[in-house]
């Protein structure tokens, strides 16, 4: 034992990710996307600098500022005219929450034909999972455990929003979190580094495509930058207080992989990290991401997050908050007007340097050129999309229904028979089009609602009597209803309940206390299992709920999420078996809301839980599980796992300095009566290392699907990023160690297959 505690380092260098992993190399040089983008960027230098050479520093400070379309610069001069006035005179260089053909090229105009240089503008919005199109949202995404519903959506909404005159997206989120009380969980993928960042650089490439010059792509934008996802007490724009290898090993990762797929742009984050706020924070923004990763984008603050510096009490006033954000690496200040405004006497007073406003300004520039805006400003307003084609609601058809998961189903209460004589749908949201979830453009909602779950049942299911009665409010004080409710379910030979929270209690400023059911629902939930007549629960919202005491009663459970604009569709497609589930949580349920934070990828302690042992690590009066782990997810058919095979026992340290690997292999068999999808998962324990592991972490899936009796084989490769970690060394030291590893093989995170791999 002893000689597991003295470790040797084996590679702490040139580390490189295999195809489906995540990179974790040390940057010593440019990230592959910056080498693929080199050439695009050599064209454009000369133009840029060219430019630069050309532009006051007053132009040059606006080149910095972005404004939000409806602004007022002056007060009493009208919102818009304020923005429109600045654009004229070259004091802006980007404008967001603006679409639409015609205004986007008659604000465009502005800038082009009446300002002195004709710099185009830049036009940003958060078209976060669809735009008119929305599909699930991120949460519900990396249910899926499928990369490709991820693309998926970005290559849909990048082309509608293009044709509207959109350039780039505040998209993908990658915040990493243990956090479900945290309502901008909805707009992430979950508690896992690993699958975060397959997520997060699919959805970069969806939305760059092969160049984000095409009129089909646009640039999109790593955010938050980071450890957002950390905020104490789950409270959005909360303190985060991480160590160096916490932030390596588990808020990092998913943003060098979206820098290795090419990621145009990145956002800061509000919170603090470990006492200095993300916008002012150079060790993030500049040592990291702009020299260590090599990154030459453009990096953006979030809505006045450079204002927010005085806030924090990191900054005196504007002036200084400008300098601190400016210096620390932030490129472009977005809402907030410090830079433009203090930018000038900064410069003359020696407090920031011209030639840094001359580098924030030439990546405000290459994007503009690698966008196309100089050879192509404006939009064809004959060729904007204006609604949903039908391969668009196919896509977010599919990619809801794919993300679905079935947490429960006894007695086979699923899939429902299209015979039933009758159904019923009951709950707050059967009759509701309220599933779009958080971050929705407003117009399309209006415009293009989402399908409600009764109507796509009564269409489902055409020679069944479908009835239909509320029971409770969607925040559920209103309880008025239940007596309707429960007379409807006597009626029918199933009841559908669904109930969940609205699309305005997840997202940005949507915090929760208590992630239970809102309000009355659980009391419709045991007024329906009082009736003893079969039903099934259909859960809609945007994050992890503490299911209560009615789980117990309620034969059947799905987990849709806000599921999108054809919410009612997929999951009736899941209801009645058109799609048989084959989605995994990406987050771990708790219990109640006491006991958070619980995650999959915990770090043991020196007094593991022990049910026999008052004196070790849990609660008096709860399992030290979640109610379902990170990875669960049922189907209507059955899979068995063969047992793993390992390609070698042993792997040199020789071996791995030169980027070897080796293969897990396992074979997957449908061992039901119906087709469906399973996911294999693979995950890793370093049984004994410098720096305590995680109990597991996972390094690969695959979703598979499996005709009834069919098998496949699974092999992942693995190399010595799935092995290593990153110390507390703040220069950003990798280490793989020698000793033994654990490999964990099966369809959740507490999969019990094990093969031991020994590092020498």
């Amino acid at each position: 034992m002893p000689q597991l505690h003295r470790r040797t380092l084996l590679s702490a260098i040139g580390v490189t990710a295999a195809a489906s992993a995540v990179v974790t190399s040390p940057a010593s040089g440019a990230t592959a996307a910056a080498a693929a983008t080199e050439g695009k960027r050599k064209l454009y230098e000369p133009k840029v600098q060219s430019l630069l050479a050309r532009m006051t520093l007053e132009e040059k400070l606006g080149q910095l500022q972005q404004l939000p379309w409806s602004y007022d610069l002056n007060p009493g001069s009208g919102t818009t005219k304020a923005v429109e006035d600045a654009a004229r005179a070259g004091r802006v260089g980007s404008v967001f929450s603006i679409f639409g053909a015609k205004t986007t090229n008659e604000l465009q105009r502005l800038a082009v034909e009446e300002s002195r240089l004709g710099i185009p503008l830049l036009l940003g919005l958060d078209v976060i999972h669809g735009f008119w199109t929305n599909f699930p949202i991120p949460l519900a995404q990396a249910s899926s455990f499928d990369p490709d519903v991820a693309r998926s959506d970005a290559e849909v909404s990048a082309k509608e929003a293009r044709s509207n005159g959109v350039h780039w997206t505040f998209a993908p989120m990658m915040d990493v979190t243990h956090e479900p009380r945290w309502g901008r969980i909805a707009e992430g993928n979950g508690e896992d580094p690993y699958l975060t960042a397959q997520l997060a650089a699919a959805k970069v490439k969806g939305y760059q495509g092969s160049g984000y010059g095409s009129k089909d792509t646009v640039a999109a934008c790593a955010k938050h930058f980071v450890a957002y996802g950390g905020a104490e007490g789950g409270r959005d724009y909360n303190t985060v207080d991480v160590s160096e290898s916490r932030l390596r090993n588990l808020y990092l990762p998913p943003f060098k992989a979206a820098l290795d797929a090419g990621v145009a742009t990145v956002m800061a984050s509000f919170n603090t990290i470990s006492g200095v706020p993300a916008h002012g924070n150079a060790h993030t923004l500049t040592d990291i991401l702009k020299k260590e990763w090599g990154f030459e984008g453009l990096v953006v603050s979030d809505y006045t997050g450079v204002q927010e510096l005085i806030a924090h009490g990191f900054a005196e006033d504007g002036a200084d908050a400008a300098r601190l954000a400016l210096n620390a690496g932030v490129d472009m200040e977005m809402t907030s007007t410090h830079l433009l405004t203090n930018g000038k006497k900064l410069v003359r007073a020696g407090k920031i340097q011209e030639r840094r406003i001359d580098d924030a300004v030439a990546r405000v520039l290459r994007l503009k050129y690698e966008l196309g805006l100089f050879d192509d400003p404006y939009v064809e307003e004959s060729k904007a999309i204006n609604e949903p084609s039908a391969d668009a609601r196919k896509a977010a058809r599919t990619a809801a229904a794919r993300s679905m998961v079935l947490l429960k189903n006894e007695q086979d209460t699923l899939p429902l028979k299209k015979s039933a004589a009758s159904l019923a749908v009951v709950g707050p949201f059967g009759d509701s089009s309220d599933l779009l979830g958080t971050w929705v453009v407003p117009a399309s909602a209006e415009k293009f609602p989402a399908v409600k779950v009764l109507d796509a049942v009564k269409k489902a299911a055409p020679d069944a009597k479908v009835s239909y009665a509320r029971g409770v409010d969607p925040e559920g004080k209103e309880t008025g209803g239940i007596a309707d409710a429960v007379a409807a379910a006597k009626a029918a030979d199933v009841t559908i309940v669904v109930v969940g929270e609205p699309s305005s209690m997840s997202g940005e400023a949507a915090a929760r206390s208590d992630i239970s059911l809102p309000g009355a629902q659980e009391k419709l939930i045991a007024a329906i299992a009082e009736t003893g007549k079969p039903f099934v629960v259909v859960l809609v919202g945007g994050r992890p709920f503490t299911v209560g005491d009615w789980l117990d009663s309620a034969p059947a459970v799905l987990e849709a999420w806000h599921p999108g604009i054809e919410a009612g569709n997929a999951i009736a497609d899941v209801l009645f078996a058109a799609v048989n589930p084959g989605g995994k949580l990406p987050v771990s349920f708790p219990r109640t809301t006491g006991q958070i934070p619980i995650h999959y990828n915990h770090e043991s302690t020196g007094r593991p839980y022990d049910k026999d042992n008052k004196y070790t690590s849990k609660y008096l009066d709860l399992p030290p599980t979640p109610q379902f782990p990170f990875g669960y997810g049922l189907s209507y058919t059955t899979f068995a796992f063969a047992a793993p095979k390992l390609s070698r026992s042993s792997i040199p340290a020789g071996a791995l300095r030169k980027g070897d690997t080796f293969e897990v292999s396992v074979e997957v068999r449908n061992t039901g009566s119906r087709s469906g999808d399973e996911v294999a998962q693979l995950y890793v324990r370093d049984v004994a290392a410098s720096l305590t592991q995680p109990v597991r972490r996972l390094r690969g899936f695959k979703r598979v699907a499996l005709d009834a009796g069919a098998s496949t084989t699974v092999r992942f490769q693995l190399g010595a990023e799935d092995l290593g970690f990153w110390t507390n060394d703040s220069s950003g030291e990798f280490r793989v160690e020698e000793g033994t590893f654990e490999l964990y093989v099966g369809n959740s995170s507490t999969a019990d297959a094990k093969l031991k791999l020994t590092v020498t």
